[in-house]
């Protein structure tokens, strides 16, 4: 699955593109919600369409009619007429250009949203195989680059065809000689325009492509941790160069794409004055004859500069539609992301919790292959505290992860209460879980936003309690804005211990009945781990509340009802800590190891 996230093809592989009647059918059904304001769209299309035929008829009778006959009253009413068709047809114009947009943005608005949403369902494998940046230009410039198709390509075309159809009508009946004249230079634009538009769909295509390298690199390098990982290993130059590199192909390929056709639209600027030219001398030669007058022949030349731009672009319809797809199937790619975590129907909706955890014959593996649990099995009975121990490696996160369903297992079941987690309700059974991690992670907003975050209607005073409760509260009324203040991009304003306090005053404030603590205390200096200890003891205190810790220092889990040893996968030994010393296992050699290397002495009764 981390093969087919991060390598999306986009049609690289040479052949020509095709329509899918599928595509085109999921397309469909993003317009039909706004059919009403497509109708809308035709409307002022036809009624813009019928109002620029007039104005080359309008020159025609003040030519032939109004002025031959000097006629002021007809001359004067005429161009008020052409005055009030412009104003019409340029009120028309506005009205259509909202409705475009008002679809336009609506479809994007779908999109955007369905995508988030789908986004939010993948399992956490899929973010661990995916750059952020990939799924950054995914969702912004992929959806961005779809206004240009749903508020021009459809609006244009539909466009094109009528007033391409409408004005061959009248140029016939007003000369068919002049009609078929004017027909003659059609094929120098149509031929050439076609392959214009390949290349166009090519370039706009491999665009795309390197957009989303350099938003990805952009992700990678200028977020808190990824700068200060670049400043810390003196990487500014490299990460530049390689910036300057992903910028100039950029740059190069967007310059191709602006030049594309200039020498093209240079010949259809030549082609654009020879028919006019065209027309008036074999038209002059008409008129000379006295076989057509002359407001006829002006009444063409204007009527050539409405045919031959739409008839240009018709000629490039099935390109322009092929690119607007394509923009449509790279986002598809995406929403038939397979789902791995999947909420049956009649999920059971989690009311009252006892808390009870049991791993039954569990086993999980990644796609790789690789086992990362074996027939795992033991149970976590309401109220107790559990810890899980092992070398790094030895499933204990992975454990962790199950628990809340980020994953489900290969093999076997976890069950809440007797319930197979894959028959609940998955926002009932996220609302009975808390969870601390080492990697603590802040919204870059205000503390009392942050704390809130797990229970959103919160008090000002239950805020404060479960800061107090945290022992952070001291720190948040010392800070100039106290609870207001902001504490930056991943809570970089904050240390590592005060970021845990947040953490578990967080959960305090949720008030689950499982916590979760995963390393919770790993890599602090002796203060902040202090002070986190008491938090945590306030946090386990309750005796309703089921606890697992996964604990790094072993020195913070002495009181553990149980105490769980994984090694590879497999739990090879269980009990209290007192139980497993006398055992004198990997527990009992974990535990003299660390203490040693705390205290500097082999007495491991030593601890406190």
């Amino acid at each position: 699955m981390g093969r087919f996230y991060t390598n999306i093809d986009w049609g690289q592989n040479g052949k020509k593109p095709e329509l899918k009647k599928e595509s085109m059918r999921r397309i469909y059904q993003y317009f039909v919600p706004y059919w009403k304001l497509l109708f809308g769209v035709i409307a002022c299309i036809l009624v813009a369409a019928g109002l620029g035929l007039l104005q080359p008829l309008f020159i025609k009778w003040i030519i032939d009619l109004a002025i031959p006959e000097s006629d002021l009253w007809l001359l004067n009413w005429l161009v008020i007429a052409m005055v009030v068709a412009a104003i019409l047809q340029g009120l028309v114009g506005v009205m259509q250009t909202y409705l475009n947009s008002r679809i336009g943005q609506g479809v994007m608005f779908d999109i955007r949203n369905g995508m988030y949403r789908h986004l939010h369902r993948m399992s956490i494998r899929f973010f661990t195989s995916t750059k952020t940046g990939d799924i950054m230009s995914r969702v912004n410039n992929d959806v961005n680059g779809l206004q240009q198709v749903v508020t021009d390509t459809i609006a244009q075309s539909l466009n094109n065809i009528l007033i391409s159809v409408t004005t061959l009508v009248t140029m016939f009946l007003l000369d068919w000689r002049l009609a078929l004249m004017s027909l003659v230079l059609l094929p120098l634009f149509i031929l050439p325009t076609r392959k214009v538009g390949k290349l166009n769909y090519e370039a706009r295509k491999n665009t795309q492509v390197r957009m989303s390298e350099l938003s990805s690199l952009m992700q990678e390098t200028l977020s808190v941790s990824g700068a200060l990982l670049v400043k810390a290993f003196v990487r500014q130059e490299d990460e530049t160069r390689k910036f300057e590199g992903i910028n100039r192909e950029l740059m190069r390929l967007q310059i191709r794409q602006s030049m594309i056709g200039r020498w093209f639209f240079m010949f259809v600027g030549v082609i654009s004055t020879a028919g006019p030219a065209i027309i008036y001398w074999y038209g002059g030669h008409l008129v000379v004859g006295e076989s057509m007058t002359l407001g006829t022949v002006i009444a063409f030349t204007a009527f050539l500069s409405r045919l031959y731009g739409p008839v240009a672009a018709l000629a490039n319809i099935q390109v322009n539609i092929i690119g607007s797809v394509a923009l449509f199937e790279r986002l598809f790619e995406y929403l038939d992301l397979p789902l791995e975590i999947v909420e049956k129907r009649d999920a059971i909706k989690l009311d009252q919790v006892n808390g009870r955890v049991t791993f039954d014959r569990v086993s999980f593996r990644y796609q790789d292959g690789r086992d990362v649990l074996q027939d795992l099995s033991f149970a976590i009975e309401p109220g107790q505290v559990v810890a899980l121990v092992g070398p790094s490696g030895s499933g204990k996160t992975t454990v962790s992860n199950l628990i809340p369903r980020l994953y489900d297992p290969s093999d076997g079941r976890v069950l809440l209460d007797g319930h197979d987690l894959r028959d609940l309700n998955l926002k009932s059974l996220g609302e009975q879980i808390g969870m601390v991690t080492q990697e603590t992670f802040l919204f870059h907003a205000t503390i009392r936003d942050n704390l809130r975050y797990g229970k959103p209607d919160a008090t000002d005073e239950e805020v404060v309690a479960a800061a107090k409760a945290a022992y952070i509260h001291d720190l948040i009324t010392s800070l100039p804005e106290g609870y207001d203040t902001i504490v930056g991009e991943r809570g970089h304003k904050l240390s590592g211990g005060e970021k845990q306090r947040m953490a578990i005053a967080r959960v305090i404030l949720k008030e689950p009945k499982i916590l979760i603590l995963d390393e919770a205390t790993s890599a602090l200096d002796s203060h902040s781990e202090h002070l986190i200890q008491q938090a945590l003891e306030e946090l386990m205190s309750n005796e309703s509340r089921t606890s697992l810790v996964i604990a790094h220092r072993l020195s913070t889990i002495l009181a553990a009802d149980q105490i769980l040893v994984l090694e590879a996968g497999r739990l090879i030994e269980a009990g209290r800590h007192e139980e497993l010393l006398e055992r004198d296992g990997m527990y009992a050699s974990l535990y003299r190891k660390q203490f040693e290397a705390e205290q500097g002495s082999s007495d491991p009764n030593g601890i406190e």
